[in-house]
């Protein structure tokens, strides 16, 4: 009986330690519908005076698992065929800078993919549910750095294309002549 003992007691140990993590929460999809829907204007231009923006908050830019699909959309949407593998700009902007045309917000960049944007950027608002749109978004906003590593994908743009993903090469400055 003595020789149980402690075994017992690491089991009992083992399962307090194990009740005590906690994983993220992963939402296969939204009660209802997605409810979280941004309007933003397109430009600051506003009659009558200075409009105060209220900062909106992407509703996954804290969760590992909604960045990696947003990773695996950007892929199959073909954002990759405009802006490139780990979004480094072709066609399209580059999405790994600091320099963005229409904004980095989360807001600006939900309308961007909703709304589309003049001379090349289509509308995708018909055709891509609000959840799937705000996965694209935090994942956008991962290829520049405006996210902790912490939640950054987990599969790795090294997986399918042979190198470190953008948000994990080092940042070089240009050399002045």
């Amino acid at each position: 009986m003595s020789s149980r003992c402690p075994e017992l007691v690491v089991l009992a140990l083992s399962l307090l330690a194990l009740g005590g993590c906690e994983r993220e929460q992963r939402r296969f999809s939204e009660p209802g519908g997605s409810t979280v829907t941004v309007t933003t204007p397109l430009s600051d231009i506003r009659a009558g005076g200075v409009a105060v923006a209220t900062p909106v908050k992407a509703p996954y830019d804290d969760n590992a698992y909604a960045i990696s699909e947003g990773q695996r959309l950007f892929q199959w949407f073909n954002c990759a065929g405009c802006h490139a593998t780990g979004g480094g700009g072709a066609i399209g902007p580059a999405l790994t800078d600091d320099v963005w045309i229409y904004g980095k917000a989360p807001d600006q960049i939900f309308s961007t993919i909703v709304q589309g944007r003049p001379n090349g950027m289509p509308a995708f608002g018909a055709r891509i549910p609000n959840q799937q749109v705000w996965q694209l978004v935090s994942y956008v906003r991962s290829l520049s750095g405006e996210l902790p590593k912490t939640v950054s994908p987990s599969r790795a743009d090294a997986m399918y294309f042979g190198k470190p993903p953008a948000e994990r090469e080092p940042v070089t400055q240009p050399v002045q002549p």
